[in-house]
């Protein structure tokens, strides 16, 4: 890996983060295009994936603030957060654990991440204009309104981002969506979910690819401390950027988008079969 790799994929980590698209599929795709695979590409990944959680903290640091409060004292609004965070955490942590080699093993491909694109990009379409509608005269106008009982739903249905292209963010922000969150709302409480729920995963999948870090394929610090620069300064602008469109229009166009790649993974394969495997 050259430091013009390790940047491109940063700014993928970083540009897809947060936003419906899945980041997990994107970065399976781009290393794949780029012939990056194996151990040394997982643990890569994890870097950078760090790096998107530090744009979280620094963004929402005044929030991050109040849920270390409500950690270790009765801070009412912080400790009230915290718990609904961890409320939605725990399902996909359950099942993400219980799944999490059979996952490994039979879904990190490009046939597989082809079809969660496909079949994310029809769910927005096909429930978009029910979310927007619900998004009008929203339940939930601040995350601090999201009850535990909604927390509870948005987390199983965070379940369904452990298959790659599905998109996390697509899954969490959708559900909350069609609650009753406001798109504001909806968006911040899937941000500062991705800290209990990457971080977890980000502490696992480094315990079993820590050693990866210092593989020959990596080339070295340099690229793991580009990728993790730019894939915090990336995921920053496009969690801005990403806030301001969701306010005033639906997520249509992000399926339309998730459609049309992966239909041009599906159209690659045709005429590359070989590329199909993890």
């Amino acid at each position: 890996m050259n430091l013009f790799q390790a940047a491109i994929l940063g700014a993928v980590e970083g540009l897809t983060e947060f936003l419906p698209v899945s980041s997990t599929g994107h970065l399976i795709l781009a290393a794949h295009a780029m012939g990056l695979v194996g151990g040394e590409m997982s643990a890569f990944e994890i870097v950078i994936q760090a790096g998107a959680l530090l744009a979280i903290v620094w963004l929402y640091r005044g929030r991050v603030g109040e849920l270390l409060a409500g950690a270790v004292t009765p801070h009412p609004r912080g400790r009230a957060l915290l718990v609904k965070l961890l409320v939605a955490f725990l399902p996909a942590a359950i099942v993400g654990l219980a799944a999490h080699h059979w996952i490994k093993a039979h879904l990190f491909g490009p046939g597989a991440v082809a079809i969660a694109l496909v079949a994310g990009g029809i769910v927005i379409l096909l429930t978009n204009r029910r979310a927007r509608a619900a998004a009008t005269t929203p339940r939930f106008p601040t995350i601090d309104d999201i009850t535990i009982r909604a927390a509870l739903l948005i987390g199983l249905a965070q379940c369904l981002s452990l298959w790659p292209g599905t998109s996390r963010a697509l899954t969490t922000i959708l559900a909350a969506l069609l609650l009753g969150a406001s798109p504001v709302a909806a968006a911040e409480f899937s941000f500062l979910l991705a800290l209990p729920t990457l971080g977890m995963a980000t502490v696992f999948d480094l315990l079993q690819h820590y050693h990866d870090l210092t593989g020959p394929a990596l080339g070295g610090p340099a690229p793991l401390i580009v990728g993790l620069a730019v894939s915090a300064i990336v995921a920053a602008l496009a969690i801005r950027g990403f806030l301001r469109y969701l306010t005033g229009h639906g997520l249509a166009p992000f399926g339309w988008y998730r459609i049309a790649l992966g239909l041009a993974v599906f159209a690659l394969l045709w005429h590359h079969p070989g590329a199909a495997g993890p």
